[in-house]
């Protein structure tokens, strides 16, 4: 009995969403590396702000669509599930912004510190996070 109180303290709560949403980012993180045709940590090393501004986007993105999911849900596994599938959607929507601007490789622009791109992208990774945050059930 005292272990099941213990488990649903708000504080123990709290510090087992923040550590798996925190892994989750980390492996997210890793997906859009793969994902990604520039290596994002040793770009934003060397002052790529466009890329700096991408990223920034897909973690705020990613963690406000954990943000929606653990406000949602009453158990981590039914958490931990509807924030993947919102992540999925939001690599989804970086898939499509690229397959949607035919007149040049938003990877390539990034890349490049082409920062208005790179301010699209954070704002596309960001607005889209609020909708998926808010379809998620």
């Amino acid at each position: 009995m005292l272990g099941s109180k213990f488990w649903h303290h708000p504080l123990v709560e709290t510090a087992g969403y923040f550590s798996v949403v925190v892994l989750c980012l980390f492996v997210s993180m890793i997906l859009f590396e793969i994902v990604t045709k520039y290596k994002n940590w040793e770009e934003i090393k060397n002052g790529n702000v466009a890329v700096a501004l991408a990223t920034g986007g897909k973690i705020l993105g990613v963690c406000n669509i954990f943000r929606y999911s653990i406000e949602r849900h009453t158990s981590l596994v039914e958490m931990l599930s509807w924030g993947l599938f919102g992540f999925i959607l939001l690599i989804f929507a970086y898939l499509l912004f690229e397959f949607l601007t035919p007149k040049f490789k938003v990877d390539e622009e990034i890349a490049a510190d082409n920062r208005s791109v790179g301010f699209i992208s954070f704002t596309i990774s960001v607005g889209l996070s609020f909708v998926i945050g808010a379809s998620i059930s």
